[in-house]
């Protein structure tokens, strides 16, 4: 089984230049694998990345909302969708099977749900209390300031770093480190992946 998340930036259109956001975006990806076969940007603002390890999925998602959100200053849509690769392309955007079906008829629906984070996967037990959960976390992680997102990004990239080390990297103190943290509910998200890892974790094993 794989992983595919389908998105798009939130408001791209309000954005002067779209290079604010889609190099590092880029940068990141080129992190993840290589362009076209594991990720794609087209119709300017709409992107689908393909993460192997579906466990990995919502850390990544988290780290893309983050990254945009720091550098641009606006959201990103996404969904998660699990599944069977049955045919893979050269090209993401040309490989197909059950996790693309599911993401991209998630992804279609995001909008009228009015939320901009959900995950499809083959079992209804894990979609009803992971999205239950996901909701919540979007509560806070949609109104993250572009410092809280900044703040996200570098400790998701480098969750090894004292808050001394972050507080050196972002110019600022380690009292600031620590209110900024809080702020962005750090500690909460992230017991949230660790929860959706070890689900999805034992559900590739069953």
């Amino acid at each position: 089984m794989t992983s595919i998340i389908t998105g798009d930036i939130i408001s791209s259109r309000e954005i002067k230049s779209p290079d604010i956001w889609m190099g590092p975006l880029k940068a990141l990806f080129e992190q993840i694998g290589p362009y076209p076969a594991v990720w794609d940007i087209f119709r300017g603002d709409t992107f689908q990345l393909e993460i192997a390890d579906p466990a990995e999925a919502l850390g990544v998602a988290l780290r893309i909302k983050a990254l945009v959100k720091s550098k641009a200053g606006v959201g990103a849509r996404m969904a998660i969708g699990i599944g069977n690769k049955d045919y893979t392309s050269s090209r993401i955007t040309e490989s197909n099977g059950e996790a693309f079906i599911l993401s991209g008829d998630r992804y279609e629906n995001l909008k009228k749900e009015k939320i901009s984070l959900a995950l499809e996967t083959p079992w209804n037990d894990i979609n009803r209390q992971l999205n239950v959960s996901i909701r919540l976390a979007l509560i806070a992680v949609d109104s993250w300031s572009r410092m809280s997102a900044e703040f996200i990004n570098m400790r998701m990239n480098s969750p090894l770093l004292t808050q001394v080390q972050l507080a050196e990297k972002l110019g600022i103190s380690q009292s600031s480190v620590s209110a900024r943290q809080k702020r962005a509910y750090y500690d909460e998200i992230m017991e949230l992946e660790s929860l959706y890892r070890e689900m999805i974790t034992q559900k590739l094993r069953s």
